[in-house]
């Protein structure tokens, strides 16, 4: 089986659990077909550096995803049907990162740096 990274952006007005259960949809697609996923990452919301449909704002998402190539047709099949989501990504990928991804360890860092910066 292949591994991939799937990456959505949901709409900025959707709540954090309807992002969540956009994830989980998103997964039960992937297991479903008999496919796995590894690690789900919710980002946050961002800003975006355009409009787009609408939006300044956006979710992101990442799945790690062990699976075969009709099972990510599938899974981008239903995403691009969801309103809810604004633009996606799957990449294949040789292996998944170990630990916490780029985008979460930025975000430890900001904070840490934040709080360092409000304590002196």
């Amino acid at each position: 089986m292949a591994l991939y990274e799937h990456v959505f952006l949901a709409r900025q007005d959707l709540s954090q659990s309807q992002v969540d259960a956009l994830a989980a949809a998103a997964t039960e697609i992937v297991e479903s077909n008999e496919g796995k996923v590894l690690k789900t990452e919710t980002w946050g919301l961002k800003n975006l550096a355009y409009k787009i449909k609408r939006n300044r704002k956006a979710h992101f998402v990442m799945l790690n995803i062990e699976c075969a190539g009709d099972v990510v047709a599938e899974l981008e099949r239903q995403t691009q049907i969801n309103e809810d989501v604004i633009r996606y990504v799957t990449i294949r990928v040789d292996e998944h990162e170990a630990g916490p991804s780029v985008m979460m360890r930025k975000n430890d860092r900001d904070n840490r740096r934040r709080r360092e910066r409000e304590g002196n």
